[in-house]
């Protein structure tokens, strides 16, 4: 297949540009992968849409101030921004300037110096003047997406997180967890839902185009995941219950498949690549939460791998028609999916 097969046309009008005054105040589309059906509703709705013993299993990473601006000894203004801690000292990053960067370079931030050691692809390896996760807390500013056409502030740093963050790692949020607020985690344990946290730290690359021409050749960058035993237990404990695995967000469907990639979902701790597109099957997620996303993008596809591609398409131009809001600050969708994609 080729990234074209996924593409749909958005006006830019339906980019939102800012979260909603409630998190949990968001149009809800549910999309039936069986038939392509599609319904409109309300996130505040998910209570009703679930059953006791379902399993809603979120992402805990905690977004990281991960952008941070430099200068060079020439005066040229640099943009860092974080994509995984690579040692004590050093992190890969993506960098940008108006002019490149040699092995060995240095340049200047409010931190201190911080000195290119090498390049891989879109990628640099950096040394900073201390551990990375401490540096950008101190001297960084929130990374909004790139489609967000405004200077993060600091509501950003509260609402560009979802309310049970708490490890710290990654470099966008995991958005489909951002429509949780008390209230409807309240809600939905007031019904029986049952919750379990993993952590995949979301890094830059999640934003990057597939630059293949076919959508096989491309390669996915590393993400750090962590799926600990009690949410293999959680998934067990809804099976024996002949209940649902819902995962909240791509995210965490690409961390539920990965540690299930040698067959049995497992503890695994690691990074991993996985690109999930049409033809996967899928071992663990029996619905997907997650929010509208770019077109050609990885996470695109990955929905179309589990809901069908011409219903997934067919949903987005209703969303479009009906002007839904898209991606981080967006609206979002409840997907089943579609015949012959579970295992």
């Amino acid at each position: 297949m080729r990234p074209d097969d996924f593409r749909f046309d958005l006006p830019p009008g339906l980019i939102a540009q800012s979260p909603l005054p409630r998190r949990s105040a968001s149009r809800l589309l549910t999309l039936d992968g069986a038939t392509g059906a599609w319904c409109d509703t309300w996130v505040r709705d998910l209570p009703l849409l679930l059953d006791a013993g379902d399993l809603l299993v979120f992402n805990d990473t905690r977004v990281v101030p991960a952008r941070v601006f430099g200068v060079k000894p020439t005066g040229g203004r640099v943009e860092m921004l974080l994509e995984r801690s690579a040692g004590e000292t050093a992190a890969w990053v993506q960098l940008r300037a108006s002019k490149g960067f040699a092995d060995g370079a240095a340049f200047r931030t409010a931190g201190g110096p911080v000195r290119v050691l090498q390049r891989e692809g879109d990628l640099w390896l950096v040394e900073l003047p201390g551990p990375p996760l401490e540096f950008f807390e101190a001297h960084g500013e929130i990374p909004l997406p790139p489609y967000i056409d405004r200077a993060a502030d600091a509501a950003d740093r509260e609402r560009y997180q979802a309310v049970f963050a708490r490890e710290p790692g990654a470099v966008a949020a995991p958005t489909a967890s951002l429509h949780f607020d008390a209230e409807l985690l309240a809600a939905l344990e007031a019904r029986g839902v049952q919750r379990a946290f993993l952590t995949l730290h979301v890094g830059a690359g999640t934003f990057q185009p597939v630059r293949a021409a076919t959508i096989e050749a491309h390669r996915m960058h590393a993400e750090r995941v962590a799926v600990p035993q009690s949410v293999c237990d959680g998934v067990a404990r809804a099976r024996e219950a002949g209940r649902r695995v819902i995962a909240v967000g791509t995210t965490v469907a690409r961390a539920l498949e990965a540690a299930a990639s040698q067959g049995a979902l497992a503890p695994f701790a690691g990074e991993t690549r996985i690109f999930i597109h049409p033809g996967h099957r899928f071992r663990v997620v029996d619905a997907l939460l997650t929010n509208f996303h770019l077109p050609e993008s990885t996470l695109l596809m990955l929905v179309s791998a589990f809901a069908g591609r011409e219903h997934v398409l067919a949903a987005y131009a209703h969303a479009v028609a009906a002007r839904y809001r898209f991606f981080s600050y967006g609206d979002a969708m409840l997907v089943t999916p579609a015949q012959g994609v579970r295992t």
